[in-house]
């Protein structure tokens, strides 16, 4: 299997089977970190579940109410933020070495679905 790097407007997303310790990668137009599998892994879990949540959401908030929605595993916090169709998302690296990032609400429509794919061949 070989390496895989999705990206678009405003995100990119990677996964390389074959890496010793950092197999995945997440990342903007200016930033990114490698993750080691696990966190991939929950980064990709957690996004999706948020993902889920603030569109289930979207019947019970008040025309123009924003909400905050957020996640957490051993390995990172992930939080989604403001309109069930218009949010950011964000995430911050919680051991070992640190890191964080953001998403604008530009990138999320085509990095939730990325993500979902991304280990799927």
């Amino acid at each position: 299997m070989e390496r895989i790097v999705k990206s678009g407007a405003g995100w990119r997303l990677g996964w390389n089977p074959q890496a010793l310790e950092f197999k995945g990668l997440v990342g903007g137009d200016d930033w990114s970190i490698e993750l080691t599998e696990g966190e991939l892994d929950d980064f990709c879990r957690l996004l999706d579940q948020l993902s889920q949540t603030i569109s289930q959401m979207a019947d019970e908030l008040m025309d123009g109410e924003r909400i905050a929605c957020e996640a957490e595993s051993d390995l990172l916090w992930m939080q989604v933020q403001g309109f069930p169709e218009s949010y950011t998302v964000e995430f911050i690296l919680n051991q070992g070495r640190r890191g964080e990032g953001k998403w604008s609400v530009e990138a999320v429509p085509s990095l939730v679905p990325a993500a979902k794919m991304l280990k799927i061949f």
